[in-house]
């Protein structure tokens, strides 16, 4: 997106809420509302670990609001507890999983905006009863995410 983004401001209870697997994400600025500068969601409890993958297209920021999170990138590993915040580059493969698992709580930047869309994928999956391993496949090549483990 190139438009000019408007101002906004969110409330504590706004958001869209994405759910899957069971989990929630809470986008707190989508790439409509930032004109494609970036996205901003919310990870809370319960929150499913990430295996190694790498992002073509964005780089992520994690700012850790509860919990102990270890955060690899490449050859380098992170632990991170609250108030801490990891930046993962695109083109690297990273990994993230919770020192005590399915819990803690996340805000996760990633730039440009539009990743969003990986989980509203998922999400609309989860609702129609077809979340597996072919979502997560089509979702995956959308948004450019390779696995690598």
């Amino acid at each position: 997106m190139t438009r000019q983004p408007r101002p906004f401001a969110g409330k504590p209870s706004e958001g869209e809420r994405l759910i899957f697997g069971g989990t929630t994400i809470i986008v707190r600025a989508s790439a409509e509302t930032t004109g494609g500068a970036f996205t901003m969601f919310e990870e809370s409890t319960p929150l499913l670990d990430t295996s190694r993958h790498v992002h073509r297209d964005e780089d992520e920021m994690y700012y850790v609001v509860e919990g102990e999170h270890v955060y690899q990138c490449g050859d380098e590993e992170f632990h991170v507890g609250p108030g801490g915040l990891v930046f993962l580059p695109r083109g690297i493969p990273h990994a993230h999983r919770r020192v005590v698992p399915r819990t803690g709580r996340l805000i996760v930047m990633t730039f440009p905006g539009g990743f969003e869309g990986f989980f509203r994928i998922l999400a609309e999956a989860s609702r129609v009863g077809d979340l597996g391993e072919a979502a997560y496949a089509r979702a995956s090549q959308e948004y450019g995410i390779t696995w690598v483990d």
